[in-house]
């Protein structure tokens, strides 16, 4: 499952994907908007915790929906007007990195995200107290640590293919002569006709 870490990592990934601004994760007020939205969907076990000592209480309902995402993303593009320390970000991009969070629930847990709320709910099982996610979020966080590379990954490649077309034209002429040469029997171009003598 990921925990608040694994949430940010893919939270910045979406956003260097899907972004044309290379340059946005220098500003650290933007890195921090953008992990506070990507975390956003479990503000449900705060409220959990707050309100019945529970945070599975409330888990995995309306803040892990769809809906979700559009309400929060349109308040969080509009939230710069109200205060000047936000950066301003497009609606999209403030839904799809909310959205990030419920698809990484969705995906890589085995319990159900509430997608589709007010038209289904789905609440976590369990009982966790302040004790128990405290733990989770601080001792546990190397479980993100596939998911952190991972994030790494994609962003190195969406950047090289962004930055450098030609590089990954490069690497596949490369890989293509390899192929040849490794295996002659199996050419990747077609054979020329040799003309007679």
């Amino acid at each position: 499952m990921p925990l608040p870490l694994g949430h940010a990592a893919l939270g910045l990934a979406t956003h260097d994907v899907c972004s044309k601004n290379n340059t946005a994760f220098s500003q650290w007020k933007f890195v921090v908007f953008v992990i506070v939205l990507a975390n956003l969907p479990d503000i449900d076990v705060l409220i959990g915790l707050l309100f019945k000592g529970n945070g599975c209480v409330f888990h995995r309902g309306p803040t892990h929906s769809l809906f979700f995402a559009l309400s929060m993303g349109f308040l969080a593009s509009i939230a710069w007007r109200f205060w000047s320390q936000i950066p301003k970000i497009s609606f999209g991009m403030c839904f799809l990195v909310i959205l990030s969070h419920v698809l990484a629930d969705f995906l890589f847990t085995s319990s159900q995200v509430s997608f589709f709320w007010p038209f289904e709910v789905n609440w976590a099982t369990g009982y966790s107290g302040w004790g128990d996610v405290m733990n989770s979020v601080f001792l546990q966080a190397f479980q993100d640590i596939g998911i952190i590379i991972g994030c790494g990954l994609i962003v190195i490649l969406s950047r090289l293919i962004r930055g450098h077309p030609r590089s990954i034209r490069t690497i596949a002429n490369e890989f293509r002569v390899f192929l040849r040469h490794a295996c002659p029997i199996v050419s990747c171009e077609p054979q020329r006709a040799r003309k007679p003598k």
